[in-house]
C-alpha cells in the first residue's frame, strides 16, 4: 500500500509538531522540570502520534478500497490498527 504524501500533509504537519513536543519533553527531563508538567506533554506528545497513526490508516483503506488494491487482506488491516493500541 502506496500512500500519497501529499494527502497525507496535515498528517505530516502534526508529527512534525509531535517532533518538537517530544524534543520539549527531553529538554524537560533534562532540566529537572515539574514532573506534572512533563507527563502533561509526554501525553500531548504520545496522543499525537497516535492520531497521526490512524490518519495514515484511514488514508491508506480510502487508497485501497479506490484502487482495488488487493495488496492488504482484512488480516493485515488488523495488526495494522492493532499496532496503534
Amino acid at each position: 500500500m502506496d500512500l500519497d504524501s501529499a494527502e497525507l500533509k496535515p498528517t505530516i504537519n502534526r508529527l512534525k509538531r509531535a517532533q518538537g513536543q517530544l524534543g520539549a519533553v527531553i529538554r524537560m527531563l533534562e532540566e529537572g522540570r515539574d514532573c506534572k508538567d512533563t507527563v502533561t506533554q509526554l501525553a500531548a506528545v504520545s496522543k499525537a502520534l497516535d492520531r497521526a497513526g490512524f490518519a495514515i490508516i484511514a488514508s491508506g483503506l480510502e487508497q485501497c478500497a479506490a484502487r482495488n488494491d488487493s495488496s492488504m487482506d482484512t488480516k493485515d488491516l488488523e495488526k495494522l490498527f492493532l499496532s496503534l493500541a
